[in-house]
């Protein structure tokens, strides 16, 4: 496939000595470039840039798609298959009506970012007001998935911003391909962006990039989020996205012989989607044990889909590092499976019982470690190790649930739910209060609506600044 033009730093590959002058002189660069342009037009063009790029991601023949799936493998460590199911689920979503209606969504009017405009309560009190992002908007992503670092692009196209996006090494690919396909549909997009790789140990260049930015994003753990704040200069507003974890939860009454199927699909389809890799992704699957289905019935027939979407959607290479980890759970599940069968074994000869659940069950992939699927009847919340290793609970009530998740609390994003409409609507209720900031039906964990709030926060709202004009 033929290489694209050098249009960024990180086209030059890793042979680029970067220097502090170098990250400074970018800054200034993109920052004058935006100022002569991009600053210059008004939402609606700027969402039609976007929704045409994304149309052209959808198509199976696009340049950029059919690069970004053919390298996958090797610089996303996920199987195609699984990227182009994430990636069409993404830019299905830019749409010219999504991308107004996230600026309408945040910052009430579609037109606040082109001119001075009103809301009712302003006009009585004779002001407006005109919303306008940073002139620099510095992006430090983190890991392989592409979606988050061009969700970030794509929110600081629409507010104006010039950006400089900053990956670890030998991670931009992704960002790369996008930035390239907005300046195909528009060449002067590309003047107002960058992108960089550099290693986390390059303090000096980190320190260049922090002091020229005006706003910086960033996604990591929790500990490297407060590092880089502790470094970050006073003036430069800092948005950091930490480290999150989500589950699931399915009521009784969705264990019927009409639904458990489609339940059962569709919890696979939130495992198997960007291999659990995301903050979205569940850990844990709780289970109501009231129902038609066993959570340990349920448990093994996630298994049996998993097995099937494994033949079909392949999960692909891991670091052996993360391969290991996986061994080294199931060898415990293992062997706390074969103490419970021993005791279920016992009872059933002391008492003639006959179907009496086992405490621990594992099903796992043949020969490798491309799925797992561990029943606990312990409750407790248990953090995953991933790569499509799910842990399924029972519990008796939702009451109980928020209880045993307590643990993580402060860091839960998303919980999906498989519940009745009229019980879905309490339960969200009940997460809410408990401070969820997102709830969704099983199946939807990784394809958040793009209007999203992020973290429970405005994803527009955290990057504008605003100017108040009083005219009585």
């Amino acid at each position: 496939m033929n290489a694209h033009p050098n249009l960024f730093l990180a086209d030059l590959g890793p042979e680029l000595q970067l220097t502090p002058a170098t990250i400074r002189e970018a800054c200034l660069t993109i920052r004058r470039n935006r100022d002569s342009w991009l600053a210059r037009l008004r939402t609606r063009q700027i969402a039609e840039i976007i929704a045409y790029t994304a149309e052209q991601w959808l198509e199976p023949d696009n340049g950029f798609r059919a690069r970004l799936l053919h390298e996958s493998p090797t610089a996303l460590g996920i199987g195609p298959a699984t990227v182009a199911r994430g990636l069409d689920t993404f830019f299905r979503q830019l749409t010219v009506e999504n991308l107004e209606g996230l600026v309408t969504q945040d910052l009430g009017d579609a037109k606040r970012l082109d001119d001075f405009s009103s809301g009712v309560i302003e006009i009585r009190h004779g002001r407006s007001a005109m919303a306008r992002g940073p002139a620099l908007l510095g992006h430090l992503t983190a890991g392989n998935l592409p979606v988050p670092a061009l969700h970030s692009m794509v929110l600081g196209l629409l507010v104006r911003s010039s950006q400089f996006i900053k990956c670890a090494s030998g991670s931009s690919l992704a960002a790369r391909l996008f930035a390239h396909s907005l300046a195909q549909t528009e060449p002067r997009i590309a003047s107002s962006l960058e992108i960089a790789e550099w290693s986390r140990d390059s303090s000096d260049l980190d320190a260049a990039f922090f002091s020229e930015v005006d706003c910086l994003t960033a996604t990591g753990s929790d500990e490297m989020l407060a590092e880089v704040r502790s470094r970050v200069p006073v003036r430069t507003r800092f948005l950091g996205y930490g480290h999150r974890v989500s589950f699931a939860f399915v009521s009784g009454e969705m264990l019927s012989t009409y639904s458990t199927r489609r339940v059962i699909r569709d919890l696979a389809s939130d495992v198997t989607a960007w291999n659990q890799l995301g903050c979205l992704s569940p850990h844990v699957i709780y289970v109501q044990d009231d129902g038609a289905l066993s959570p340990e019935g349920v448990a093994e027939q996630l298994a049996a889909e998993l097995a099937r979407r494994e033949a079909e959607d392949p999960r692909g290479p891991i670091p052996v590092a993360d391969a290991n980890a996986i061994l080294a759970r199931r060898a415990v599940y293992q062997m706390r499976a074969a103490v419970a069968q021993q005791s279920v074994e016992r009872v059933r000869i002391e008492t003639a019982f006959r179907d009496l659940p086992s405490g621990v069950r594992i099903w796992e992939s043949p020969d490798s470690t491309a799925w797992t699927v561990v029943y606990d009847a312990d409750p407790r919340f248990e953090l995953s190790c991933l790569n499509r290793f799910i842990y399924v609970k029972g519990i008796r009530q939702f009451s109980e649930l928020l209880s045993f998740a307590e643990p993580v609390r402060r860091h839960v994003s998303t919980v999906a739910i498989a519940a009745v409409d009229s019980r879905a609507i309490e339960i969200a209720r009940d997460l809410a209060r408990w401070g969820v900031s997102r709830v969704c039906p099983v199946g939807r964990m990784q394809e958040p609506p793009f209007p999203w709030r992020h973290d429970g926060r405005p994803a527009l709202g955290d990057l504008i600044e605003w100017t108040d004009y009083e005219t009585a």
